[in-house]
């Protein structure tokens, strides 16, 4: 019988993002793939752990009715096909009903991103996390340490994103720590009325919201919010960027500069997406948290 994902919200996500496998991953670091596979072999009947991204996937799960598949996660990791069993029997175990996955032993997974139609992809690697953007895919690196005390709201996902190179481009950035705070705000200022290019992250938005309107009101719900260190007068063309793509968001913080951390406990996210390492290991601690290596703050070392 044939299958689509065409239409659903597909989300792609790695063993370790998953599930909790970092002491199997240092003995691969420490090692070689085959006493990993030695390992994992060994634990097959002992199910992992749940991991960072478990509390999101089960709540997008349930946004599936019979007879009415929105959402379809997928397991695609660097892990060989034997290591796979471990992790889909770990999954039935914890009571998710995941079918495909697809398992590279090692080679750079992010090639089967366009024949899933994947809308994220939540990975531990960085390497591939940076791939996967480069491809054109919105992708985040995933803080195995994050907190996983935002599991309340049953009914309700929460996610929070960072503005600039992650629903917006890196445009403003690029001004920001090229010429200061003064030119960033002069910039922002005399181009309010002009939407800014997208950045990685506005597909899943869009995602996001068509879900939300395929559901009823009785059933699941989203909730987005915009976590930028923006302020006024700087605030005016991120929301009229949002009200050029015809996406609204429920709740917009312009900190200027204060902690996220703090604002980030209050509303609770299943996950927050940044572009900055510093926001990204503060807001780890009361959230999970993904990095989305992307923008000019992501630039490779040379």
């Amino acid at each position: 019988m044939s299958f689509t994902l065409t239409g659903k919200l597909v989300v792609a996500i790695s063993s370790r993002a998953l599930f909790d496998f970092e002491e199997e991953n240092r003995i691969f670091e420490s090692t070689d793939d085959s006493a990993y596979m030695k390992l994992q072999l060994e634990r097959l009947s002992k199910a992992a752990q749940t991991g960072v991204a478990f509390p999101l996937v089960k709540k997008l799960l349930a946004f599936n009715e019979e007879g009415e598949q929105r959402v379809e996660v997928v397991i695609l990791s660097r892990n060989d096909p034997v290591s796979g069993l471990r992790v889909f029997r770990s999954a039935k175990h914890h009571g998710l009903h995941l079918e495909r996955g697809v398992f590279t032993r090692g080679r750079p997974p992010y090639h089967y991103l366009r024949s899933l139609h994947a809308n994220l992809f939540l990975s531990a690697n960085e390497d591939d996390v940076r791939a996967t953007i480069d491809a054109g895919f919105p992708a985040a690196r995933v803080y195995p340490e994050s907190s996983k005390t935002a599991e309340s709201h049953p009914n309700e996902i929460r996610i929070a994103f960072d503005g600039d190179a992650v629903l917006f481009s890196d445009e403003a950035e690029q001004v920001f720590q090229s010429e200061g705070l003064v030119a960033f705000v002069d910039h922002e200022s005399k181009k309010a009325a002009i939407p800014l290019p997208p950045g990685p992250f506005k597909p899943l938005l869009e995602a996001l919201h068509r879900l939300q309107r395929s559901t009823s009101e009785k059933g699941m719900r989203i909730r987005t919010a915009l976590v930028t260190a923006r302020s006024a007068p700087a605030h005016e063309r991120a929301i009229r960027t949002l009200m050029a793509w015809g996406i609204d968001v429920d709740e917009a913080m312009f900190l200027g500069g204060l902690s996220k951390s703090e604002f980030l406990r209050e509303f609770e996210p299943d996950f927050f997406f940044d572009d900055q390492t510093g926001h990204c290991q503060s807001a780890a601690s009361v959230a999970p948290t993904g990095h989305v290596v992307s923008g000019v703050s992501n630039k490779p070392k040379s």
